[in-house]
Order: C-alpha cells, then sequence, then structure tokens
C-alpha cells in the first residue's frame, strides 16, 4: 500500500509540475527550425507561421534554417534539442519519408513529436522560361538525348527529388539529378539554365511564374490546381503516377511536455483558420488545414512507405 501510494503521490506531482509548465511556457524566445535554405517553399511557409504564431504565444519565433543532407540536418537538429518547448521544427515530408529509405538517418518517427500539419501544397513541374513550352515536349526532349538532361531537386530523397523520378519512371526517360540545399537553389539553377526542370510547390511557382523566371509545366496532381488553371495535370498528360503534394507541419522533440505541446498545437489550429492566414493559403494556391498528432504521425508513416516504393524500383542512392 505505501509503495502504491508514493508512486500515485510522485504521478501526482509530476501532473502538477507538467501543468505548471504549460502555464508558464513560453517565457523566452522560441526557435523554429527550417531544414531547407532561405528563400525555399518551407522557408517561406516557416516565415509566415512563425510571425502569426509568434503574436498569438506572445514571444519571439526566431526560424533557424539548416540546410542539408536532404533535411536530416535540420530534423536532427529538433530531435536532439532539449525537451522543453523552445525548439520545433517546421518540415516537409522528406527528412521523414524519403531520406531513411536511402541512408541511415540519426532518428525513427519515435522521436519526432507530430503536432499538426499546418498546409498542403500541391507540386509543380518547372522549366525555364525560355526551354521547354510544355512537358510532352520536354519528355520528347529527353528521350532524344538520354542522359543529357539533368533536373534539380531540394536535396536527397526530398519531394522534388522523388517527383522526379516518378516522372522518369512513369514517362521512360533518363535525366539526372542533381541535389541542391533546399528548393530556393534548385530553382535558381533552372532560371540559370544550368538544370532544364524542376518540381517546387505552387507558393514557390506563383510568383516567379508571374515575374517571367520560369515556366510552369505541369502540376504533380490528378487534376488542375484552381490557382493555375492553365496548367494542366500530370493526370492529364497521360502520367496519372506522377502526384506529389508536400505536406507541411510543426514537430518538436520526443518528450516535450503534454500541456506544452497542446498549447502549440492550439495557437497553431488559430493562426491556420484565421481569416488572413487562410486569404494568404488561397492566394498562394496552399490548403491550410490542421490535424491530430496521430493523423500527422500516420500520414508521415504512410508517405515513407510510398516513397520507398519509387525509391526501390528506381534503385536511388546517395548524389
Amino acid at each position: 500500500m505505501k509503495t502504491f501510494i508514493r508512486h500515485f503521490g510522485l504521478l501526482v506531482w509530476a501532473a502538477i509540475g507538467t501543468a505548471a509548465i504549460g502555464q508558464t511556457w513560453p517565457d523566452k524566445p522560441i526557435r523554429l527550425v527550417v531544414p531547407y535554405a532561405a528563400g525555399g517553399p518551407t522557408d517561406v511557409m516557416g516565415r509566415q507561421i512563425a510571425s502569426r504564431l509568434s503574436a498569438k504565444l506572445g514571444q519571439t519565433i526566431v526560424v533557424d534554417n539548416k540546410p542539408g543532407a536532404g533535411g536530416v540536418i535540420g530534423v536532427d537538429a529538433v530531435v536532439k534539442a532539449p525537451a522543453d518547448g523552445y525548439t520545433l521544427g517546421l518540415i516537409a515530408p522528406g527528412p521523414v519519408a524519403g531520406m531513411p529509405a536511402l541512408t541511415k538517418v540519426p532518428y525513427t518517427h519515435a522521436d519526432i513529436e507530430y503536432i499538426t500539419l499546418v498546409a498542403r501544397s500541391t507540386a509543380v513541374i518547372v522549366g525555364s522560361a525560355s526551354g521547354a513550352k510544355s512537358l510532352p515536349e520536354l519528355i520528347q526532349a529527353a528521350k532524344q538525348l538520354p542522359g543529357k538532361l539533368n533536373y534539380g531537386s531540394a536535396g536527397n530523397g526530398t519531394s522534388p527529388h522523388i517527383g522526379g523520378e516518378m516522372l522518369k519512371q512513369e514517362a521512360g526517360i533518363f535525366v539526372t539529378h542533381v541535389p541542391y540545399r533546399g528548393s530556393g537553389p534548385a530553382v535558381t539553377a533552372v532560371m540559370g539554365g544550368e538544370i532544364q526542370f524542376t518540381l517546387i510547390d505552387v507558393v514557390g511557382a506563383l510568383p516567379l511564374a508571374q515575374a517571367g523566371k520560369l515556366r510552369m509545366l505541369a502540376t504533380a496532381s490528378s487534376k488542375r490546381v484552381p490557382q493555375t488553371p492553365d496548367v494542366p495535370s500530370t493526370a492529364e498528360l497521360g502520367l496519372p503516377n506522377v502526384l506529389m503534394d508536400t505536406n507541411y507541419g510543426l514537430i518538436a522533440p520526443r518528450g516535450v511536455p503534454s500541456a506544452v505541446l497542446r498549447k502549440v498545437r492550439e495557437a497553431t489550429i488559430d493562426v491556420v483558420n484565421a481569416p488572413d492566414m487562410q486569404a494568404y493559403f488561397t492566394q498562394q494556391g496552399v490548403t491550410g488545414l490542421t490535424t491530430t498528432p496521430d493523423e500527422y504521425r500516420a500520414l508521415m508513416q504512410a508517405e515513407q512507405v510510398r516513397w520507398t516504393k519509387v525509391i526501390v524500383k528506381g534503385n536511388l542512392k546517395l548524389d
């Protein structure tokens, strides 16, 4: 009986301590790790979320770009940070869905607190403004010059990498993959003619296409995206298996007190559902949405299965 009472007392004090942490958190600036270079879609999304979440929580949120290794460096920085709620991450699927099939990564799903998704964006296959005028034209050029054309990505195992491999497998072409340290550098390489195409989310492609700096060839989707009605989908071009959405979500190190995670999630839901943020999402061709932690975790595990099949079929290796 004494042992039971002692254990019960410890549980009660732990619960009280967790609740107290939830009440006082945050009392200092929060770091939001973005595992890609500045200027890419994840970075743009991260800064939008950070600004609004900062106002909601009453503390400065500093965006910390940690690019490299297909996002692994950034995710590793999050999971190895103190589990006190002062380090969060905004990630795309690549570091948890693609990289584990390409190399040994220093974390598993069990090391990550999946808080909630914040947005979903469809990828667009883009080329230079002076290059191929359509996806069929690009595919024809690739067939005429096997191995001579290049495509870029935000790094090994990222959604642009896997999306490019989907296109290779579905269209029966051979193009060379060139990894960069984020989507921003890859898009710059497209605009400069260093590579022929890449995949980028609508959020990043729209302003550049409108400025005439690149050409949107197709959305990697089953149907056209409302914000780009003149851009055909891969499905309507006869490539139904070239489908690539990017899911942006908030994560934290495993072990952050539940009261803190709940506070982050509730504030994030308010931010995502705010009229100004919904207007921003719509303008950028992004769908704002939130999930439960379990739903987010299940989605990333399912994406890992889907991406791994593409990686194995293509016998992909780290470049």
